[in-house]
């Protein structure tokens, strides 16, 4: 029974070591007798000894991939620091095995020339504004150029861009006359609506103001008018009365001379005697001189004659 250590020996020394086991989002690249085999994904795998060998051990999780930054020159001669993150995923590890010698430095590499490129096409301040583009640019190329090499591009991003100190301190005191521009233009306008609010406000109170003298003034003729009105209508309903009552023309003009005097009483009074007024009273003055009428003067009692006085000396 000698042999079964022996045999335990040789598994331990040469079956054991063979047994390999993958992990989660990793694979290896197998190789038999130098040539491509197979690709292990995930799991439990044992390969033959001394005829199979492990190749390349690859990750097929996201990775990144931080460019230092490198001078890049725009279009109207103005250099710059610009720094890339390119994301990147392998998804085939046989042709990341075999594709480059180096596919991550290559990666690299085809970024910054691309980069260079790109910015080359653009002014300054196409450069600054235009970060989307440039980086959704970037990410079709690489992501076409590195497909022979099993890398998936996933997106670049321009982390910094970073212009000479003059060109900064230029773009500052453009940016501060910028801000006071807008300051002032925001200024002029508060001032402006301030002042058309304020326009507004004499205005609606003038018509304010307008229409409640009107509506004062409409109330005070109306006032008047009903009081014209109602006096009016108390003289016909006075003269209504008196005509029913079958008042003569002497009544009539005792009421006249009634309100002669009532004209009359008071200081500084002036009497205005109508033409018909006056007339009247002529009439009734010769009525009364001829028939007698309306004279209450008493007469003076008639004297006795006087007796003849008989001169004594004439008389013989």
């Amino acid at each position: 029974m000698w042999w079964i250590p022996v045999l335990l020996l040789v598994l331990v020394i040469v079956i054991i070591p063979n047994i390999r086991i993958v992990p989660q989002a990793h694979e290896f690249v197998i190789e038999l007798l130098g040539k491509y085999k197979t690709t292990w994904s995930a799991g439990l795998h044992v390969k033959i000894p001394l005829i199979e060998r492990v190749a390349k051990k690859v990750t097929v999780k996201e990775q990144v991939l931080d460019s230092p930054p490198q001078p890049v020159i725009t279009k109207d001669n103005v250099t710059m620091q610009i720094d890339t993150v390119i994301y990147y995923a392998i998804y085939d590890a046989k042709l990341y095995a075999y594709g480059a010698v180096n596919p991550i430095s290559a990666l690299a590499n085809l970024a910054a020339t691309t980069l260079r490129n790109l910015v080359g096409e653009l002014e300054l301040d196409g450069t600054l504004t235009s970060r989307d583009t440039i980086n959704a640019k970037m990410t079709e190329i690489l992501d076409e150029a590195t497909d022979k090499w099993g890398i998936k591009v996933n997106r670049v991003e321009l982390k910094n861009i970073i212009p000479p100190a003059e060109i900064q301190n230029a773009m500052e005191k453009q940016m501060k006359a910028e801000r006071d521009r807008r300051e002032t233009l925001l200024q002029a306008e508060g001032h402006k609506a301030a002042a058309i609010t304020r326009a507004e406000g004499d205005k609606q109170a003038m018509i304010l103001a307008a229409e409640g003298e009107r509506d004062a003034r409409i109330a005070r003729a109306e006032g008047e008018a009903k009081a014209i009105f109602l006096s009016k209508k108390a003289e016909a309903d006075g003269l209504r009365e008196l005509k029913n009552a079958g008042v003569n023309t002497a009544v009539l003009e005792l009421k006249k001379y009634e309100a002669l005097v009532a004209l009359s009483n008071g200081k500084a009074s002036k009497i205005i005697i109508p033409t018909d007024a006056v007339n009247a009273t002529k009439a009734n003055v010769l009525f009364s001189e001829t028939t007698g009428l309306g004279d209450v003067t008493v007469p003076a009692a008639e004297e006795e004659p006087a007796t003849p006085k008989i001169d004594v000396c004439c008389e013989e």
